[in-house]
């Protein structure tokens, strides 16, 4: 994966448009039922999001651009589940991964409405539950209401640790002003919270798979 992302990332660097075309569609296509499994779009949004500090790319434009990626593909899969029903749950290409098409409705069902922002943090069922929360009925109003606040706190989750991780390289190399302090502890802050919100999505999923295990009847 390294191999391929050097180059990759060093060629866009040089093309900004390209840049936040790749951002949009990383984030899109990991919302994608099925495709969000196999696309590495966390790993991407995070490599680009380095090129930031040094100003090939503007962090205004980053966060939009992976924001509205998600939004697009969120909404597009919890859609087809609307629109299909239970039924989109037992086609082709989903009947290939019963098993985590099973794990996104035990989810949903476990947590409810709020599945539906805790699956934002939570791959590989991240890419499922919106075309889930449809196939179960969830309504149109409840689902973008989680899923918009959802996709406003992942995108800076995603993104800043990458800002800040450079930036702190920048920092020790002598790069930056002292003036520049300020901004950096900002980082820092946001970054703190975000691992804070990971390591605590990381216990619920904990506590969902073993909850899951325990509700299995034994043999």
């Amino acid at each position: 994966m390294t191999s391929f992302l050097d180059p990759f990332i060093s060629f866009v660097a040089a093309h900004a448009w390209l840049a936040y075309l790749t951002l949009f569609l990383a984030a899109l296509l990991e919302a994608v039922p099925v495709v969000g499994s196999v696309v590495p779009g966390s790993t991407i949004i995070l490599a680009l999001s380095a090129l930031i500090p040094g100003g090939e790319l503007k962090l205004g434009w980053v966060l939009l651009a992976a924001a509205t990626g998600a939004m697009l593909g969120d909404g597009s899969a919890y859609w087809i589940g609307h629109r299909q029903q239970r039924e989109i749950l037992n086609t082709w290409p989903l009947t290939n991964y019963p098993r985590v098409v099973e794990e996104s409705e035990s989810f949903f069902h476990r947590f409810g409405t709020w599945a539906v922002f805790f699956a934002r943090f939570v791959p590989p069922i991240r890419a499922f539950v919106p075309v889930t929360a449809g196939a179960l009925g969830m309504p149109p109003a409840r689902f973008y209401a989680i899923n918009i606040p959802a996709i406003l706190v992942w995108a800076p989750a995603h993104v800043l640790p990458g800002v800040l991780a450079v930036s702190a390289l920048h920092e020790y190399a002598g790069l930056h002003h002292h003036a520049h302090v300020g901004k950096h502890i900002w980082i820092l802050t946001v970054a703190a919270v975000a691992i804070v919100l990971g390591v605590g999505l990381w216990f619920i999923r904990r506590r969902h798979v073993g909850g899951a295990a325990e509700a299995k009847p034994r043999a």
